[in-house]
């Protein structure tokens, strides 16, 4: 049901690999999805893709000052370098806008060349959101892409690309508020979202855009059974995973405000 619609989004979905090194030399990388919104080079992700980006830039003060007069501890966990790999070779980060309080950014890469993506996203009209639609979450997960870093720079394993796109189904439910917010921020899919998958998309058969992963909610089903482990009995909490994605009417406000084209529908 999904094939043709997973030809289209894996079009413009792309992997990000964030690696950060920090104060006291340790090295971690960790994969996440992007999706690129025209040809222009916008991109939208889950804000919470970007937060080495911003954390850094806040502990970069810390550091100089700490450089410039070595008084008590250093934090060891100070970013020190920070590198975000965009699904390309030599492509940056030129600007970006973020609304935290939907885990929503875009941003714009450059250089970013036409003809490198043959297909972008149509984001959907929320009035077309029905309860009980099929939709396809797509990202990055079960891989593994852990950087080196030496001569002052990042180093990603050559065997660790392409990284494999992964789709899952889940069904939409409804709409999500957060407290202070009259409009809904988010959709909930009866699937979750997995590890690698943020900031990726959430289409319909069509491949339009629903929404940008965000996150996993665990929701309590008020029921945990007895299991016997040996001669221990253990209650077993029962959980529903569902996945949590960005409302596309939060993704067409903030192009809107930012001036980015996106296609509508």
């Amino acid at each position: 049901m999904f094939a043709d619609a997973y030809e289209t989004a894996r079009e413009f979905t792309r992997p990000v690999v964030i690696s950060t090194r920090t104060w006291d030399g340790t090295v971690n990388s960790s994969l996440a999805a992007f999706v690129i919104l025209n040809e222009f080079g916008w991109f939208a992700t889950a804000a919470h893709v970007l937060s080495a980006f911003f954390t850094a830039r806040q502990q970069a003060d810390e550091i100089a000052a700490y450089r410039e007069n070595p008084s008590g501890e250093p934090n060891p966990k100070w970013i020190t370098n920070q590198s975000f790999w965009w699904g390309w070779d030599g492509i940056n980060m030129a600007e970006v806008h973020v609304r935290a309080e939907s885990d929503l950014a875009i941003g714009r890469l450059e250089p970013f060349e036409p003809g490198v993506v043959n297909a972008f996203p149509t984001v959907v009209d929320a009035g077309h959101l029905r309860p009980g639609t099929s939709l396809l979450r797509l990202g990055y997960p079960f891989h593994s892409m852990q950087a080196t870093f030496s001569g002052n720079q990042f180093h990603l394993p050559k065997e660790a690309l392409p990284a494999p796109l992964f789709p899952i189904e889940g069904i939409y439910t409804r709409q999500i508020r957060v407290e202070g917010s009259i409009l809904p921020r988010f959709i909930e899919t009866t699937s979750p979202g997995l590890l690698g998958q943020s900031g990726g998309p959430v289409v319909d058969i069509d491949g339009a855009l629903w929404g940008i992963q965000s996150r996993t909610h665990h929701l309590d089903l008020g029921f945990s059974p007895r299991l016997q482990r040996g001669e221990e009995v253990v209650e077993e909490h029962q959980f529903l995973n569902v996945g949590i994605a960005v409302h596309p009417n939060e993704i067409l406000d903030l192009c809107d405000e930012k001036g980015v084209r996106v296609a509508r529908g």
